[in-house]
């Protein structure tokens, strides 16, 4: 698992459609030079990610970029058709949504778990702050449980 002081890996994509066409982004190039929050959840429309997580960041952007963060960026192994309609759906216009559909940026940073019956390999849900790339907090859910990957955790650790 990746850890605090640890750079995000080199070569890692993940997707994102807009309303101008699909993008791909390395991981290194989108979170360079940037005070980044990013959390991942285990699927888009599932009922806490939709209920609590998404909307957490949605509702607190505001505070996030008073105290400097220049991008809040969502990751689910999910495809890029559906986290735009997740977004879309959550009016999560602050929020970068970001598709890592082959969970390869997940694995990546060792945060897969297989959900076998739920949808196979997911991420597991967390949130960690990155500055030009290196993760200087870093916040992983035990299974089940939503406490420290909440928004209002990580906007009192900036």
């Amino acid at each position: 698992m990746i850890k605090q002081g640890e750079r995000v890996p080199d070569g890692t994509m993940l997707g994102e459609l807009t309303n101008e066409g699909m993008l791909t982004h390395c991981v290194t190039d989108l979170f360079a030079g940037k005070k980044v929050v990013l959390f991942a959840v285990p699927g888009a429309f599932t009922p806490t990610c939709s209920q609590s997580h998404l909307p957490g960041f949605v509702v607190l952007a505001d505070q996030f970029k008073a105290k400097g963060v220049d991008l809040i960026a969502c990751v689910s192994v999910n495809d890029a058709f559906v986290m735009k309609a997740w977004g879309d759906s959550q009016n999560a216009s602050e929020v970068m949504m970001l598709a890592d559909g082959d969970a390869s940026f997940t694995k990546a940073i060792g945060l897969q778990v297989d959900t076998a019956g739920f949808g196979g390999i997911r991420s597991q849900r967390y949130a960690m702050v990155l500055e030009d790339g290196v993760v200087t907090d870093l916040n992983v859910e035990a299974p089940k449980m939503f406490e420290v990957s909440k928004a209002e955790v990580i906007l009192d650790l900036l």
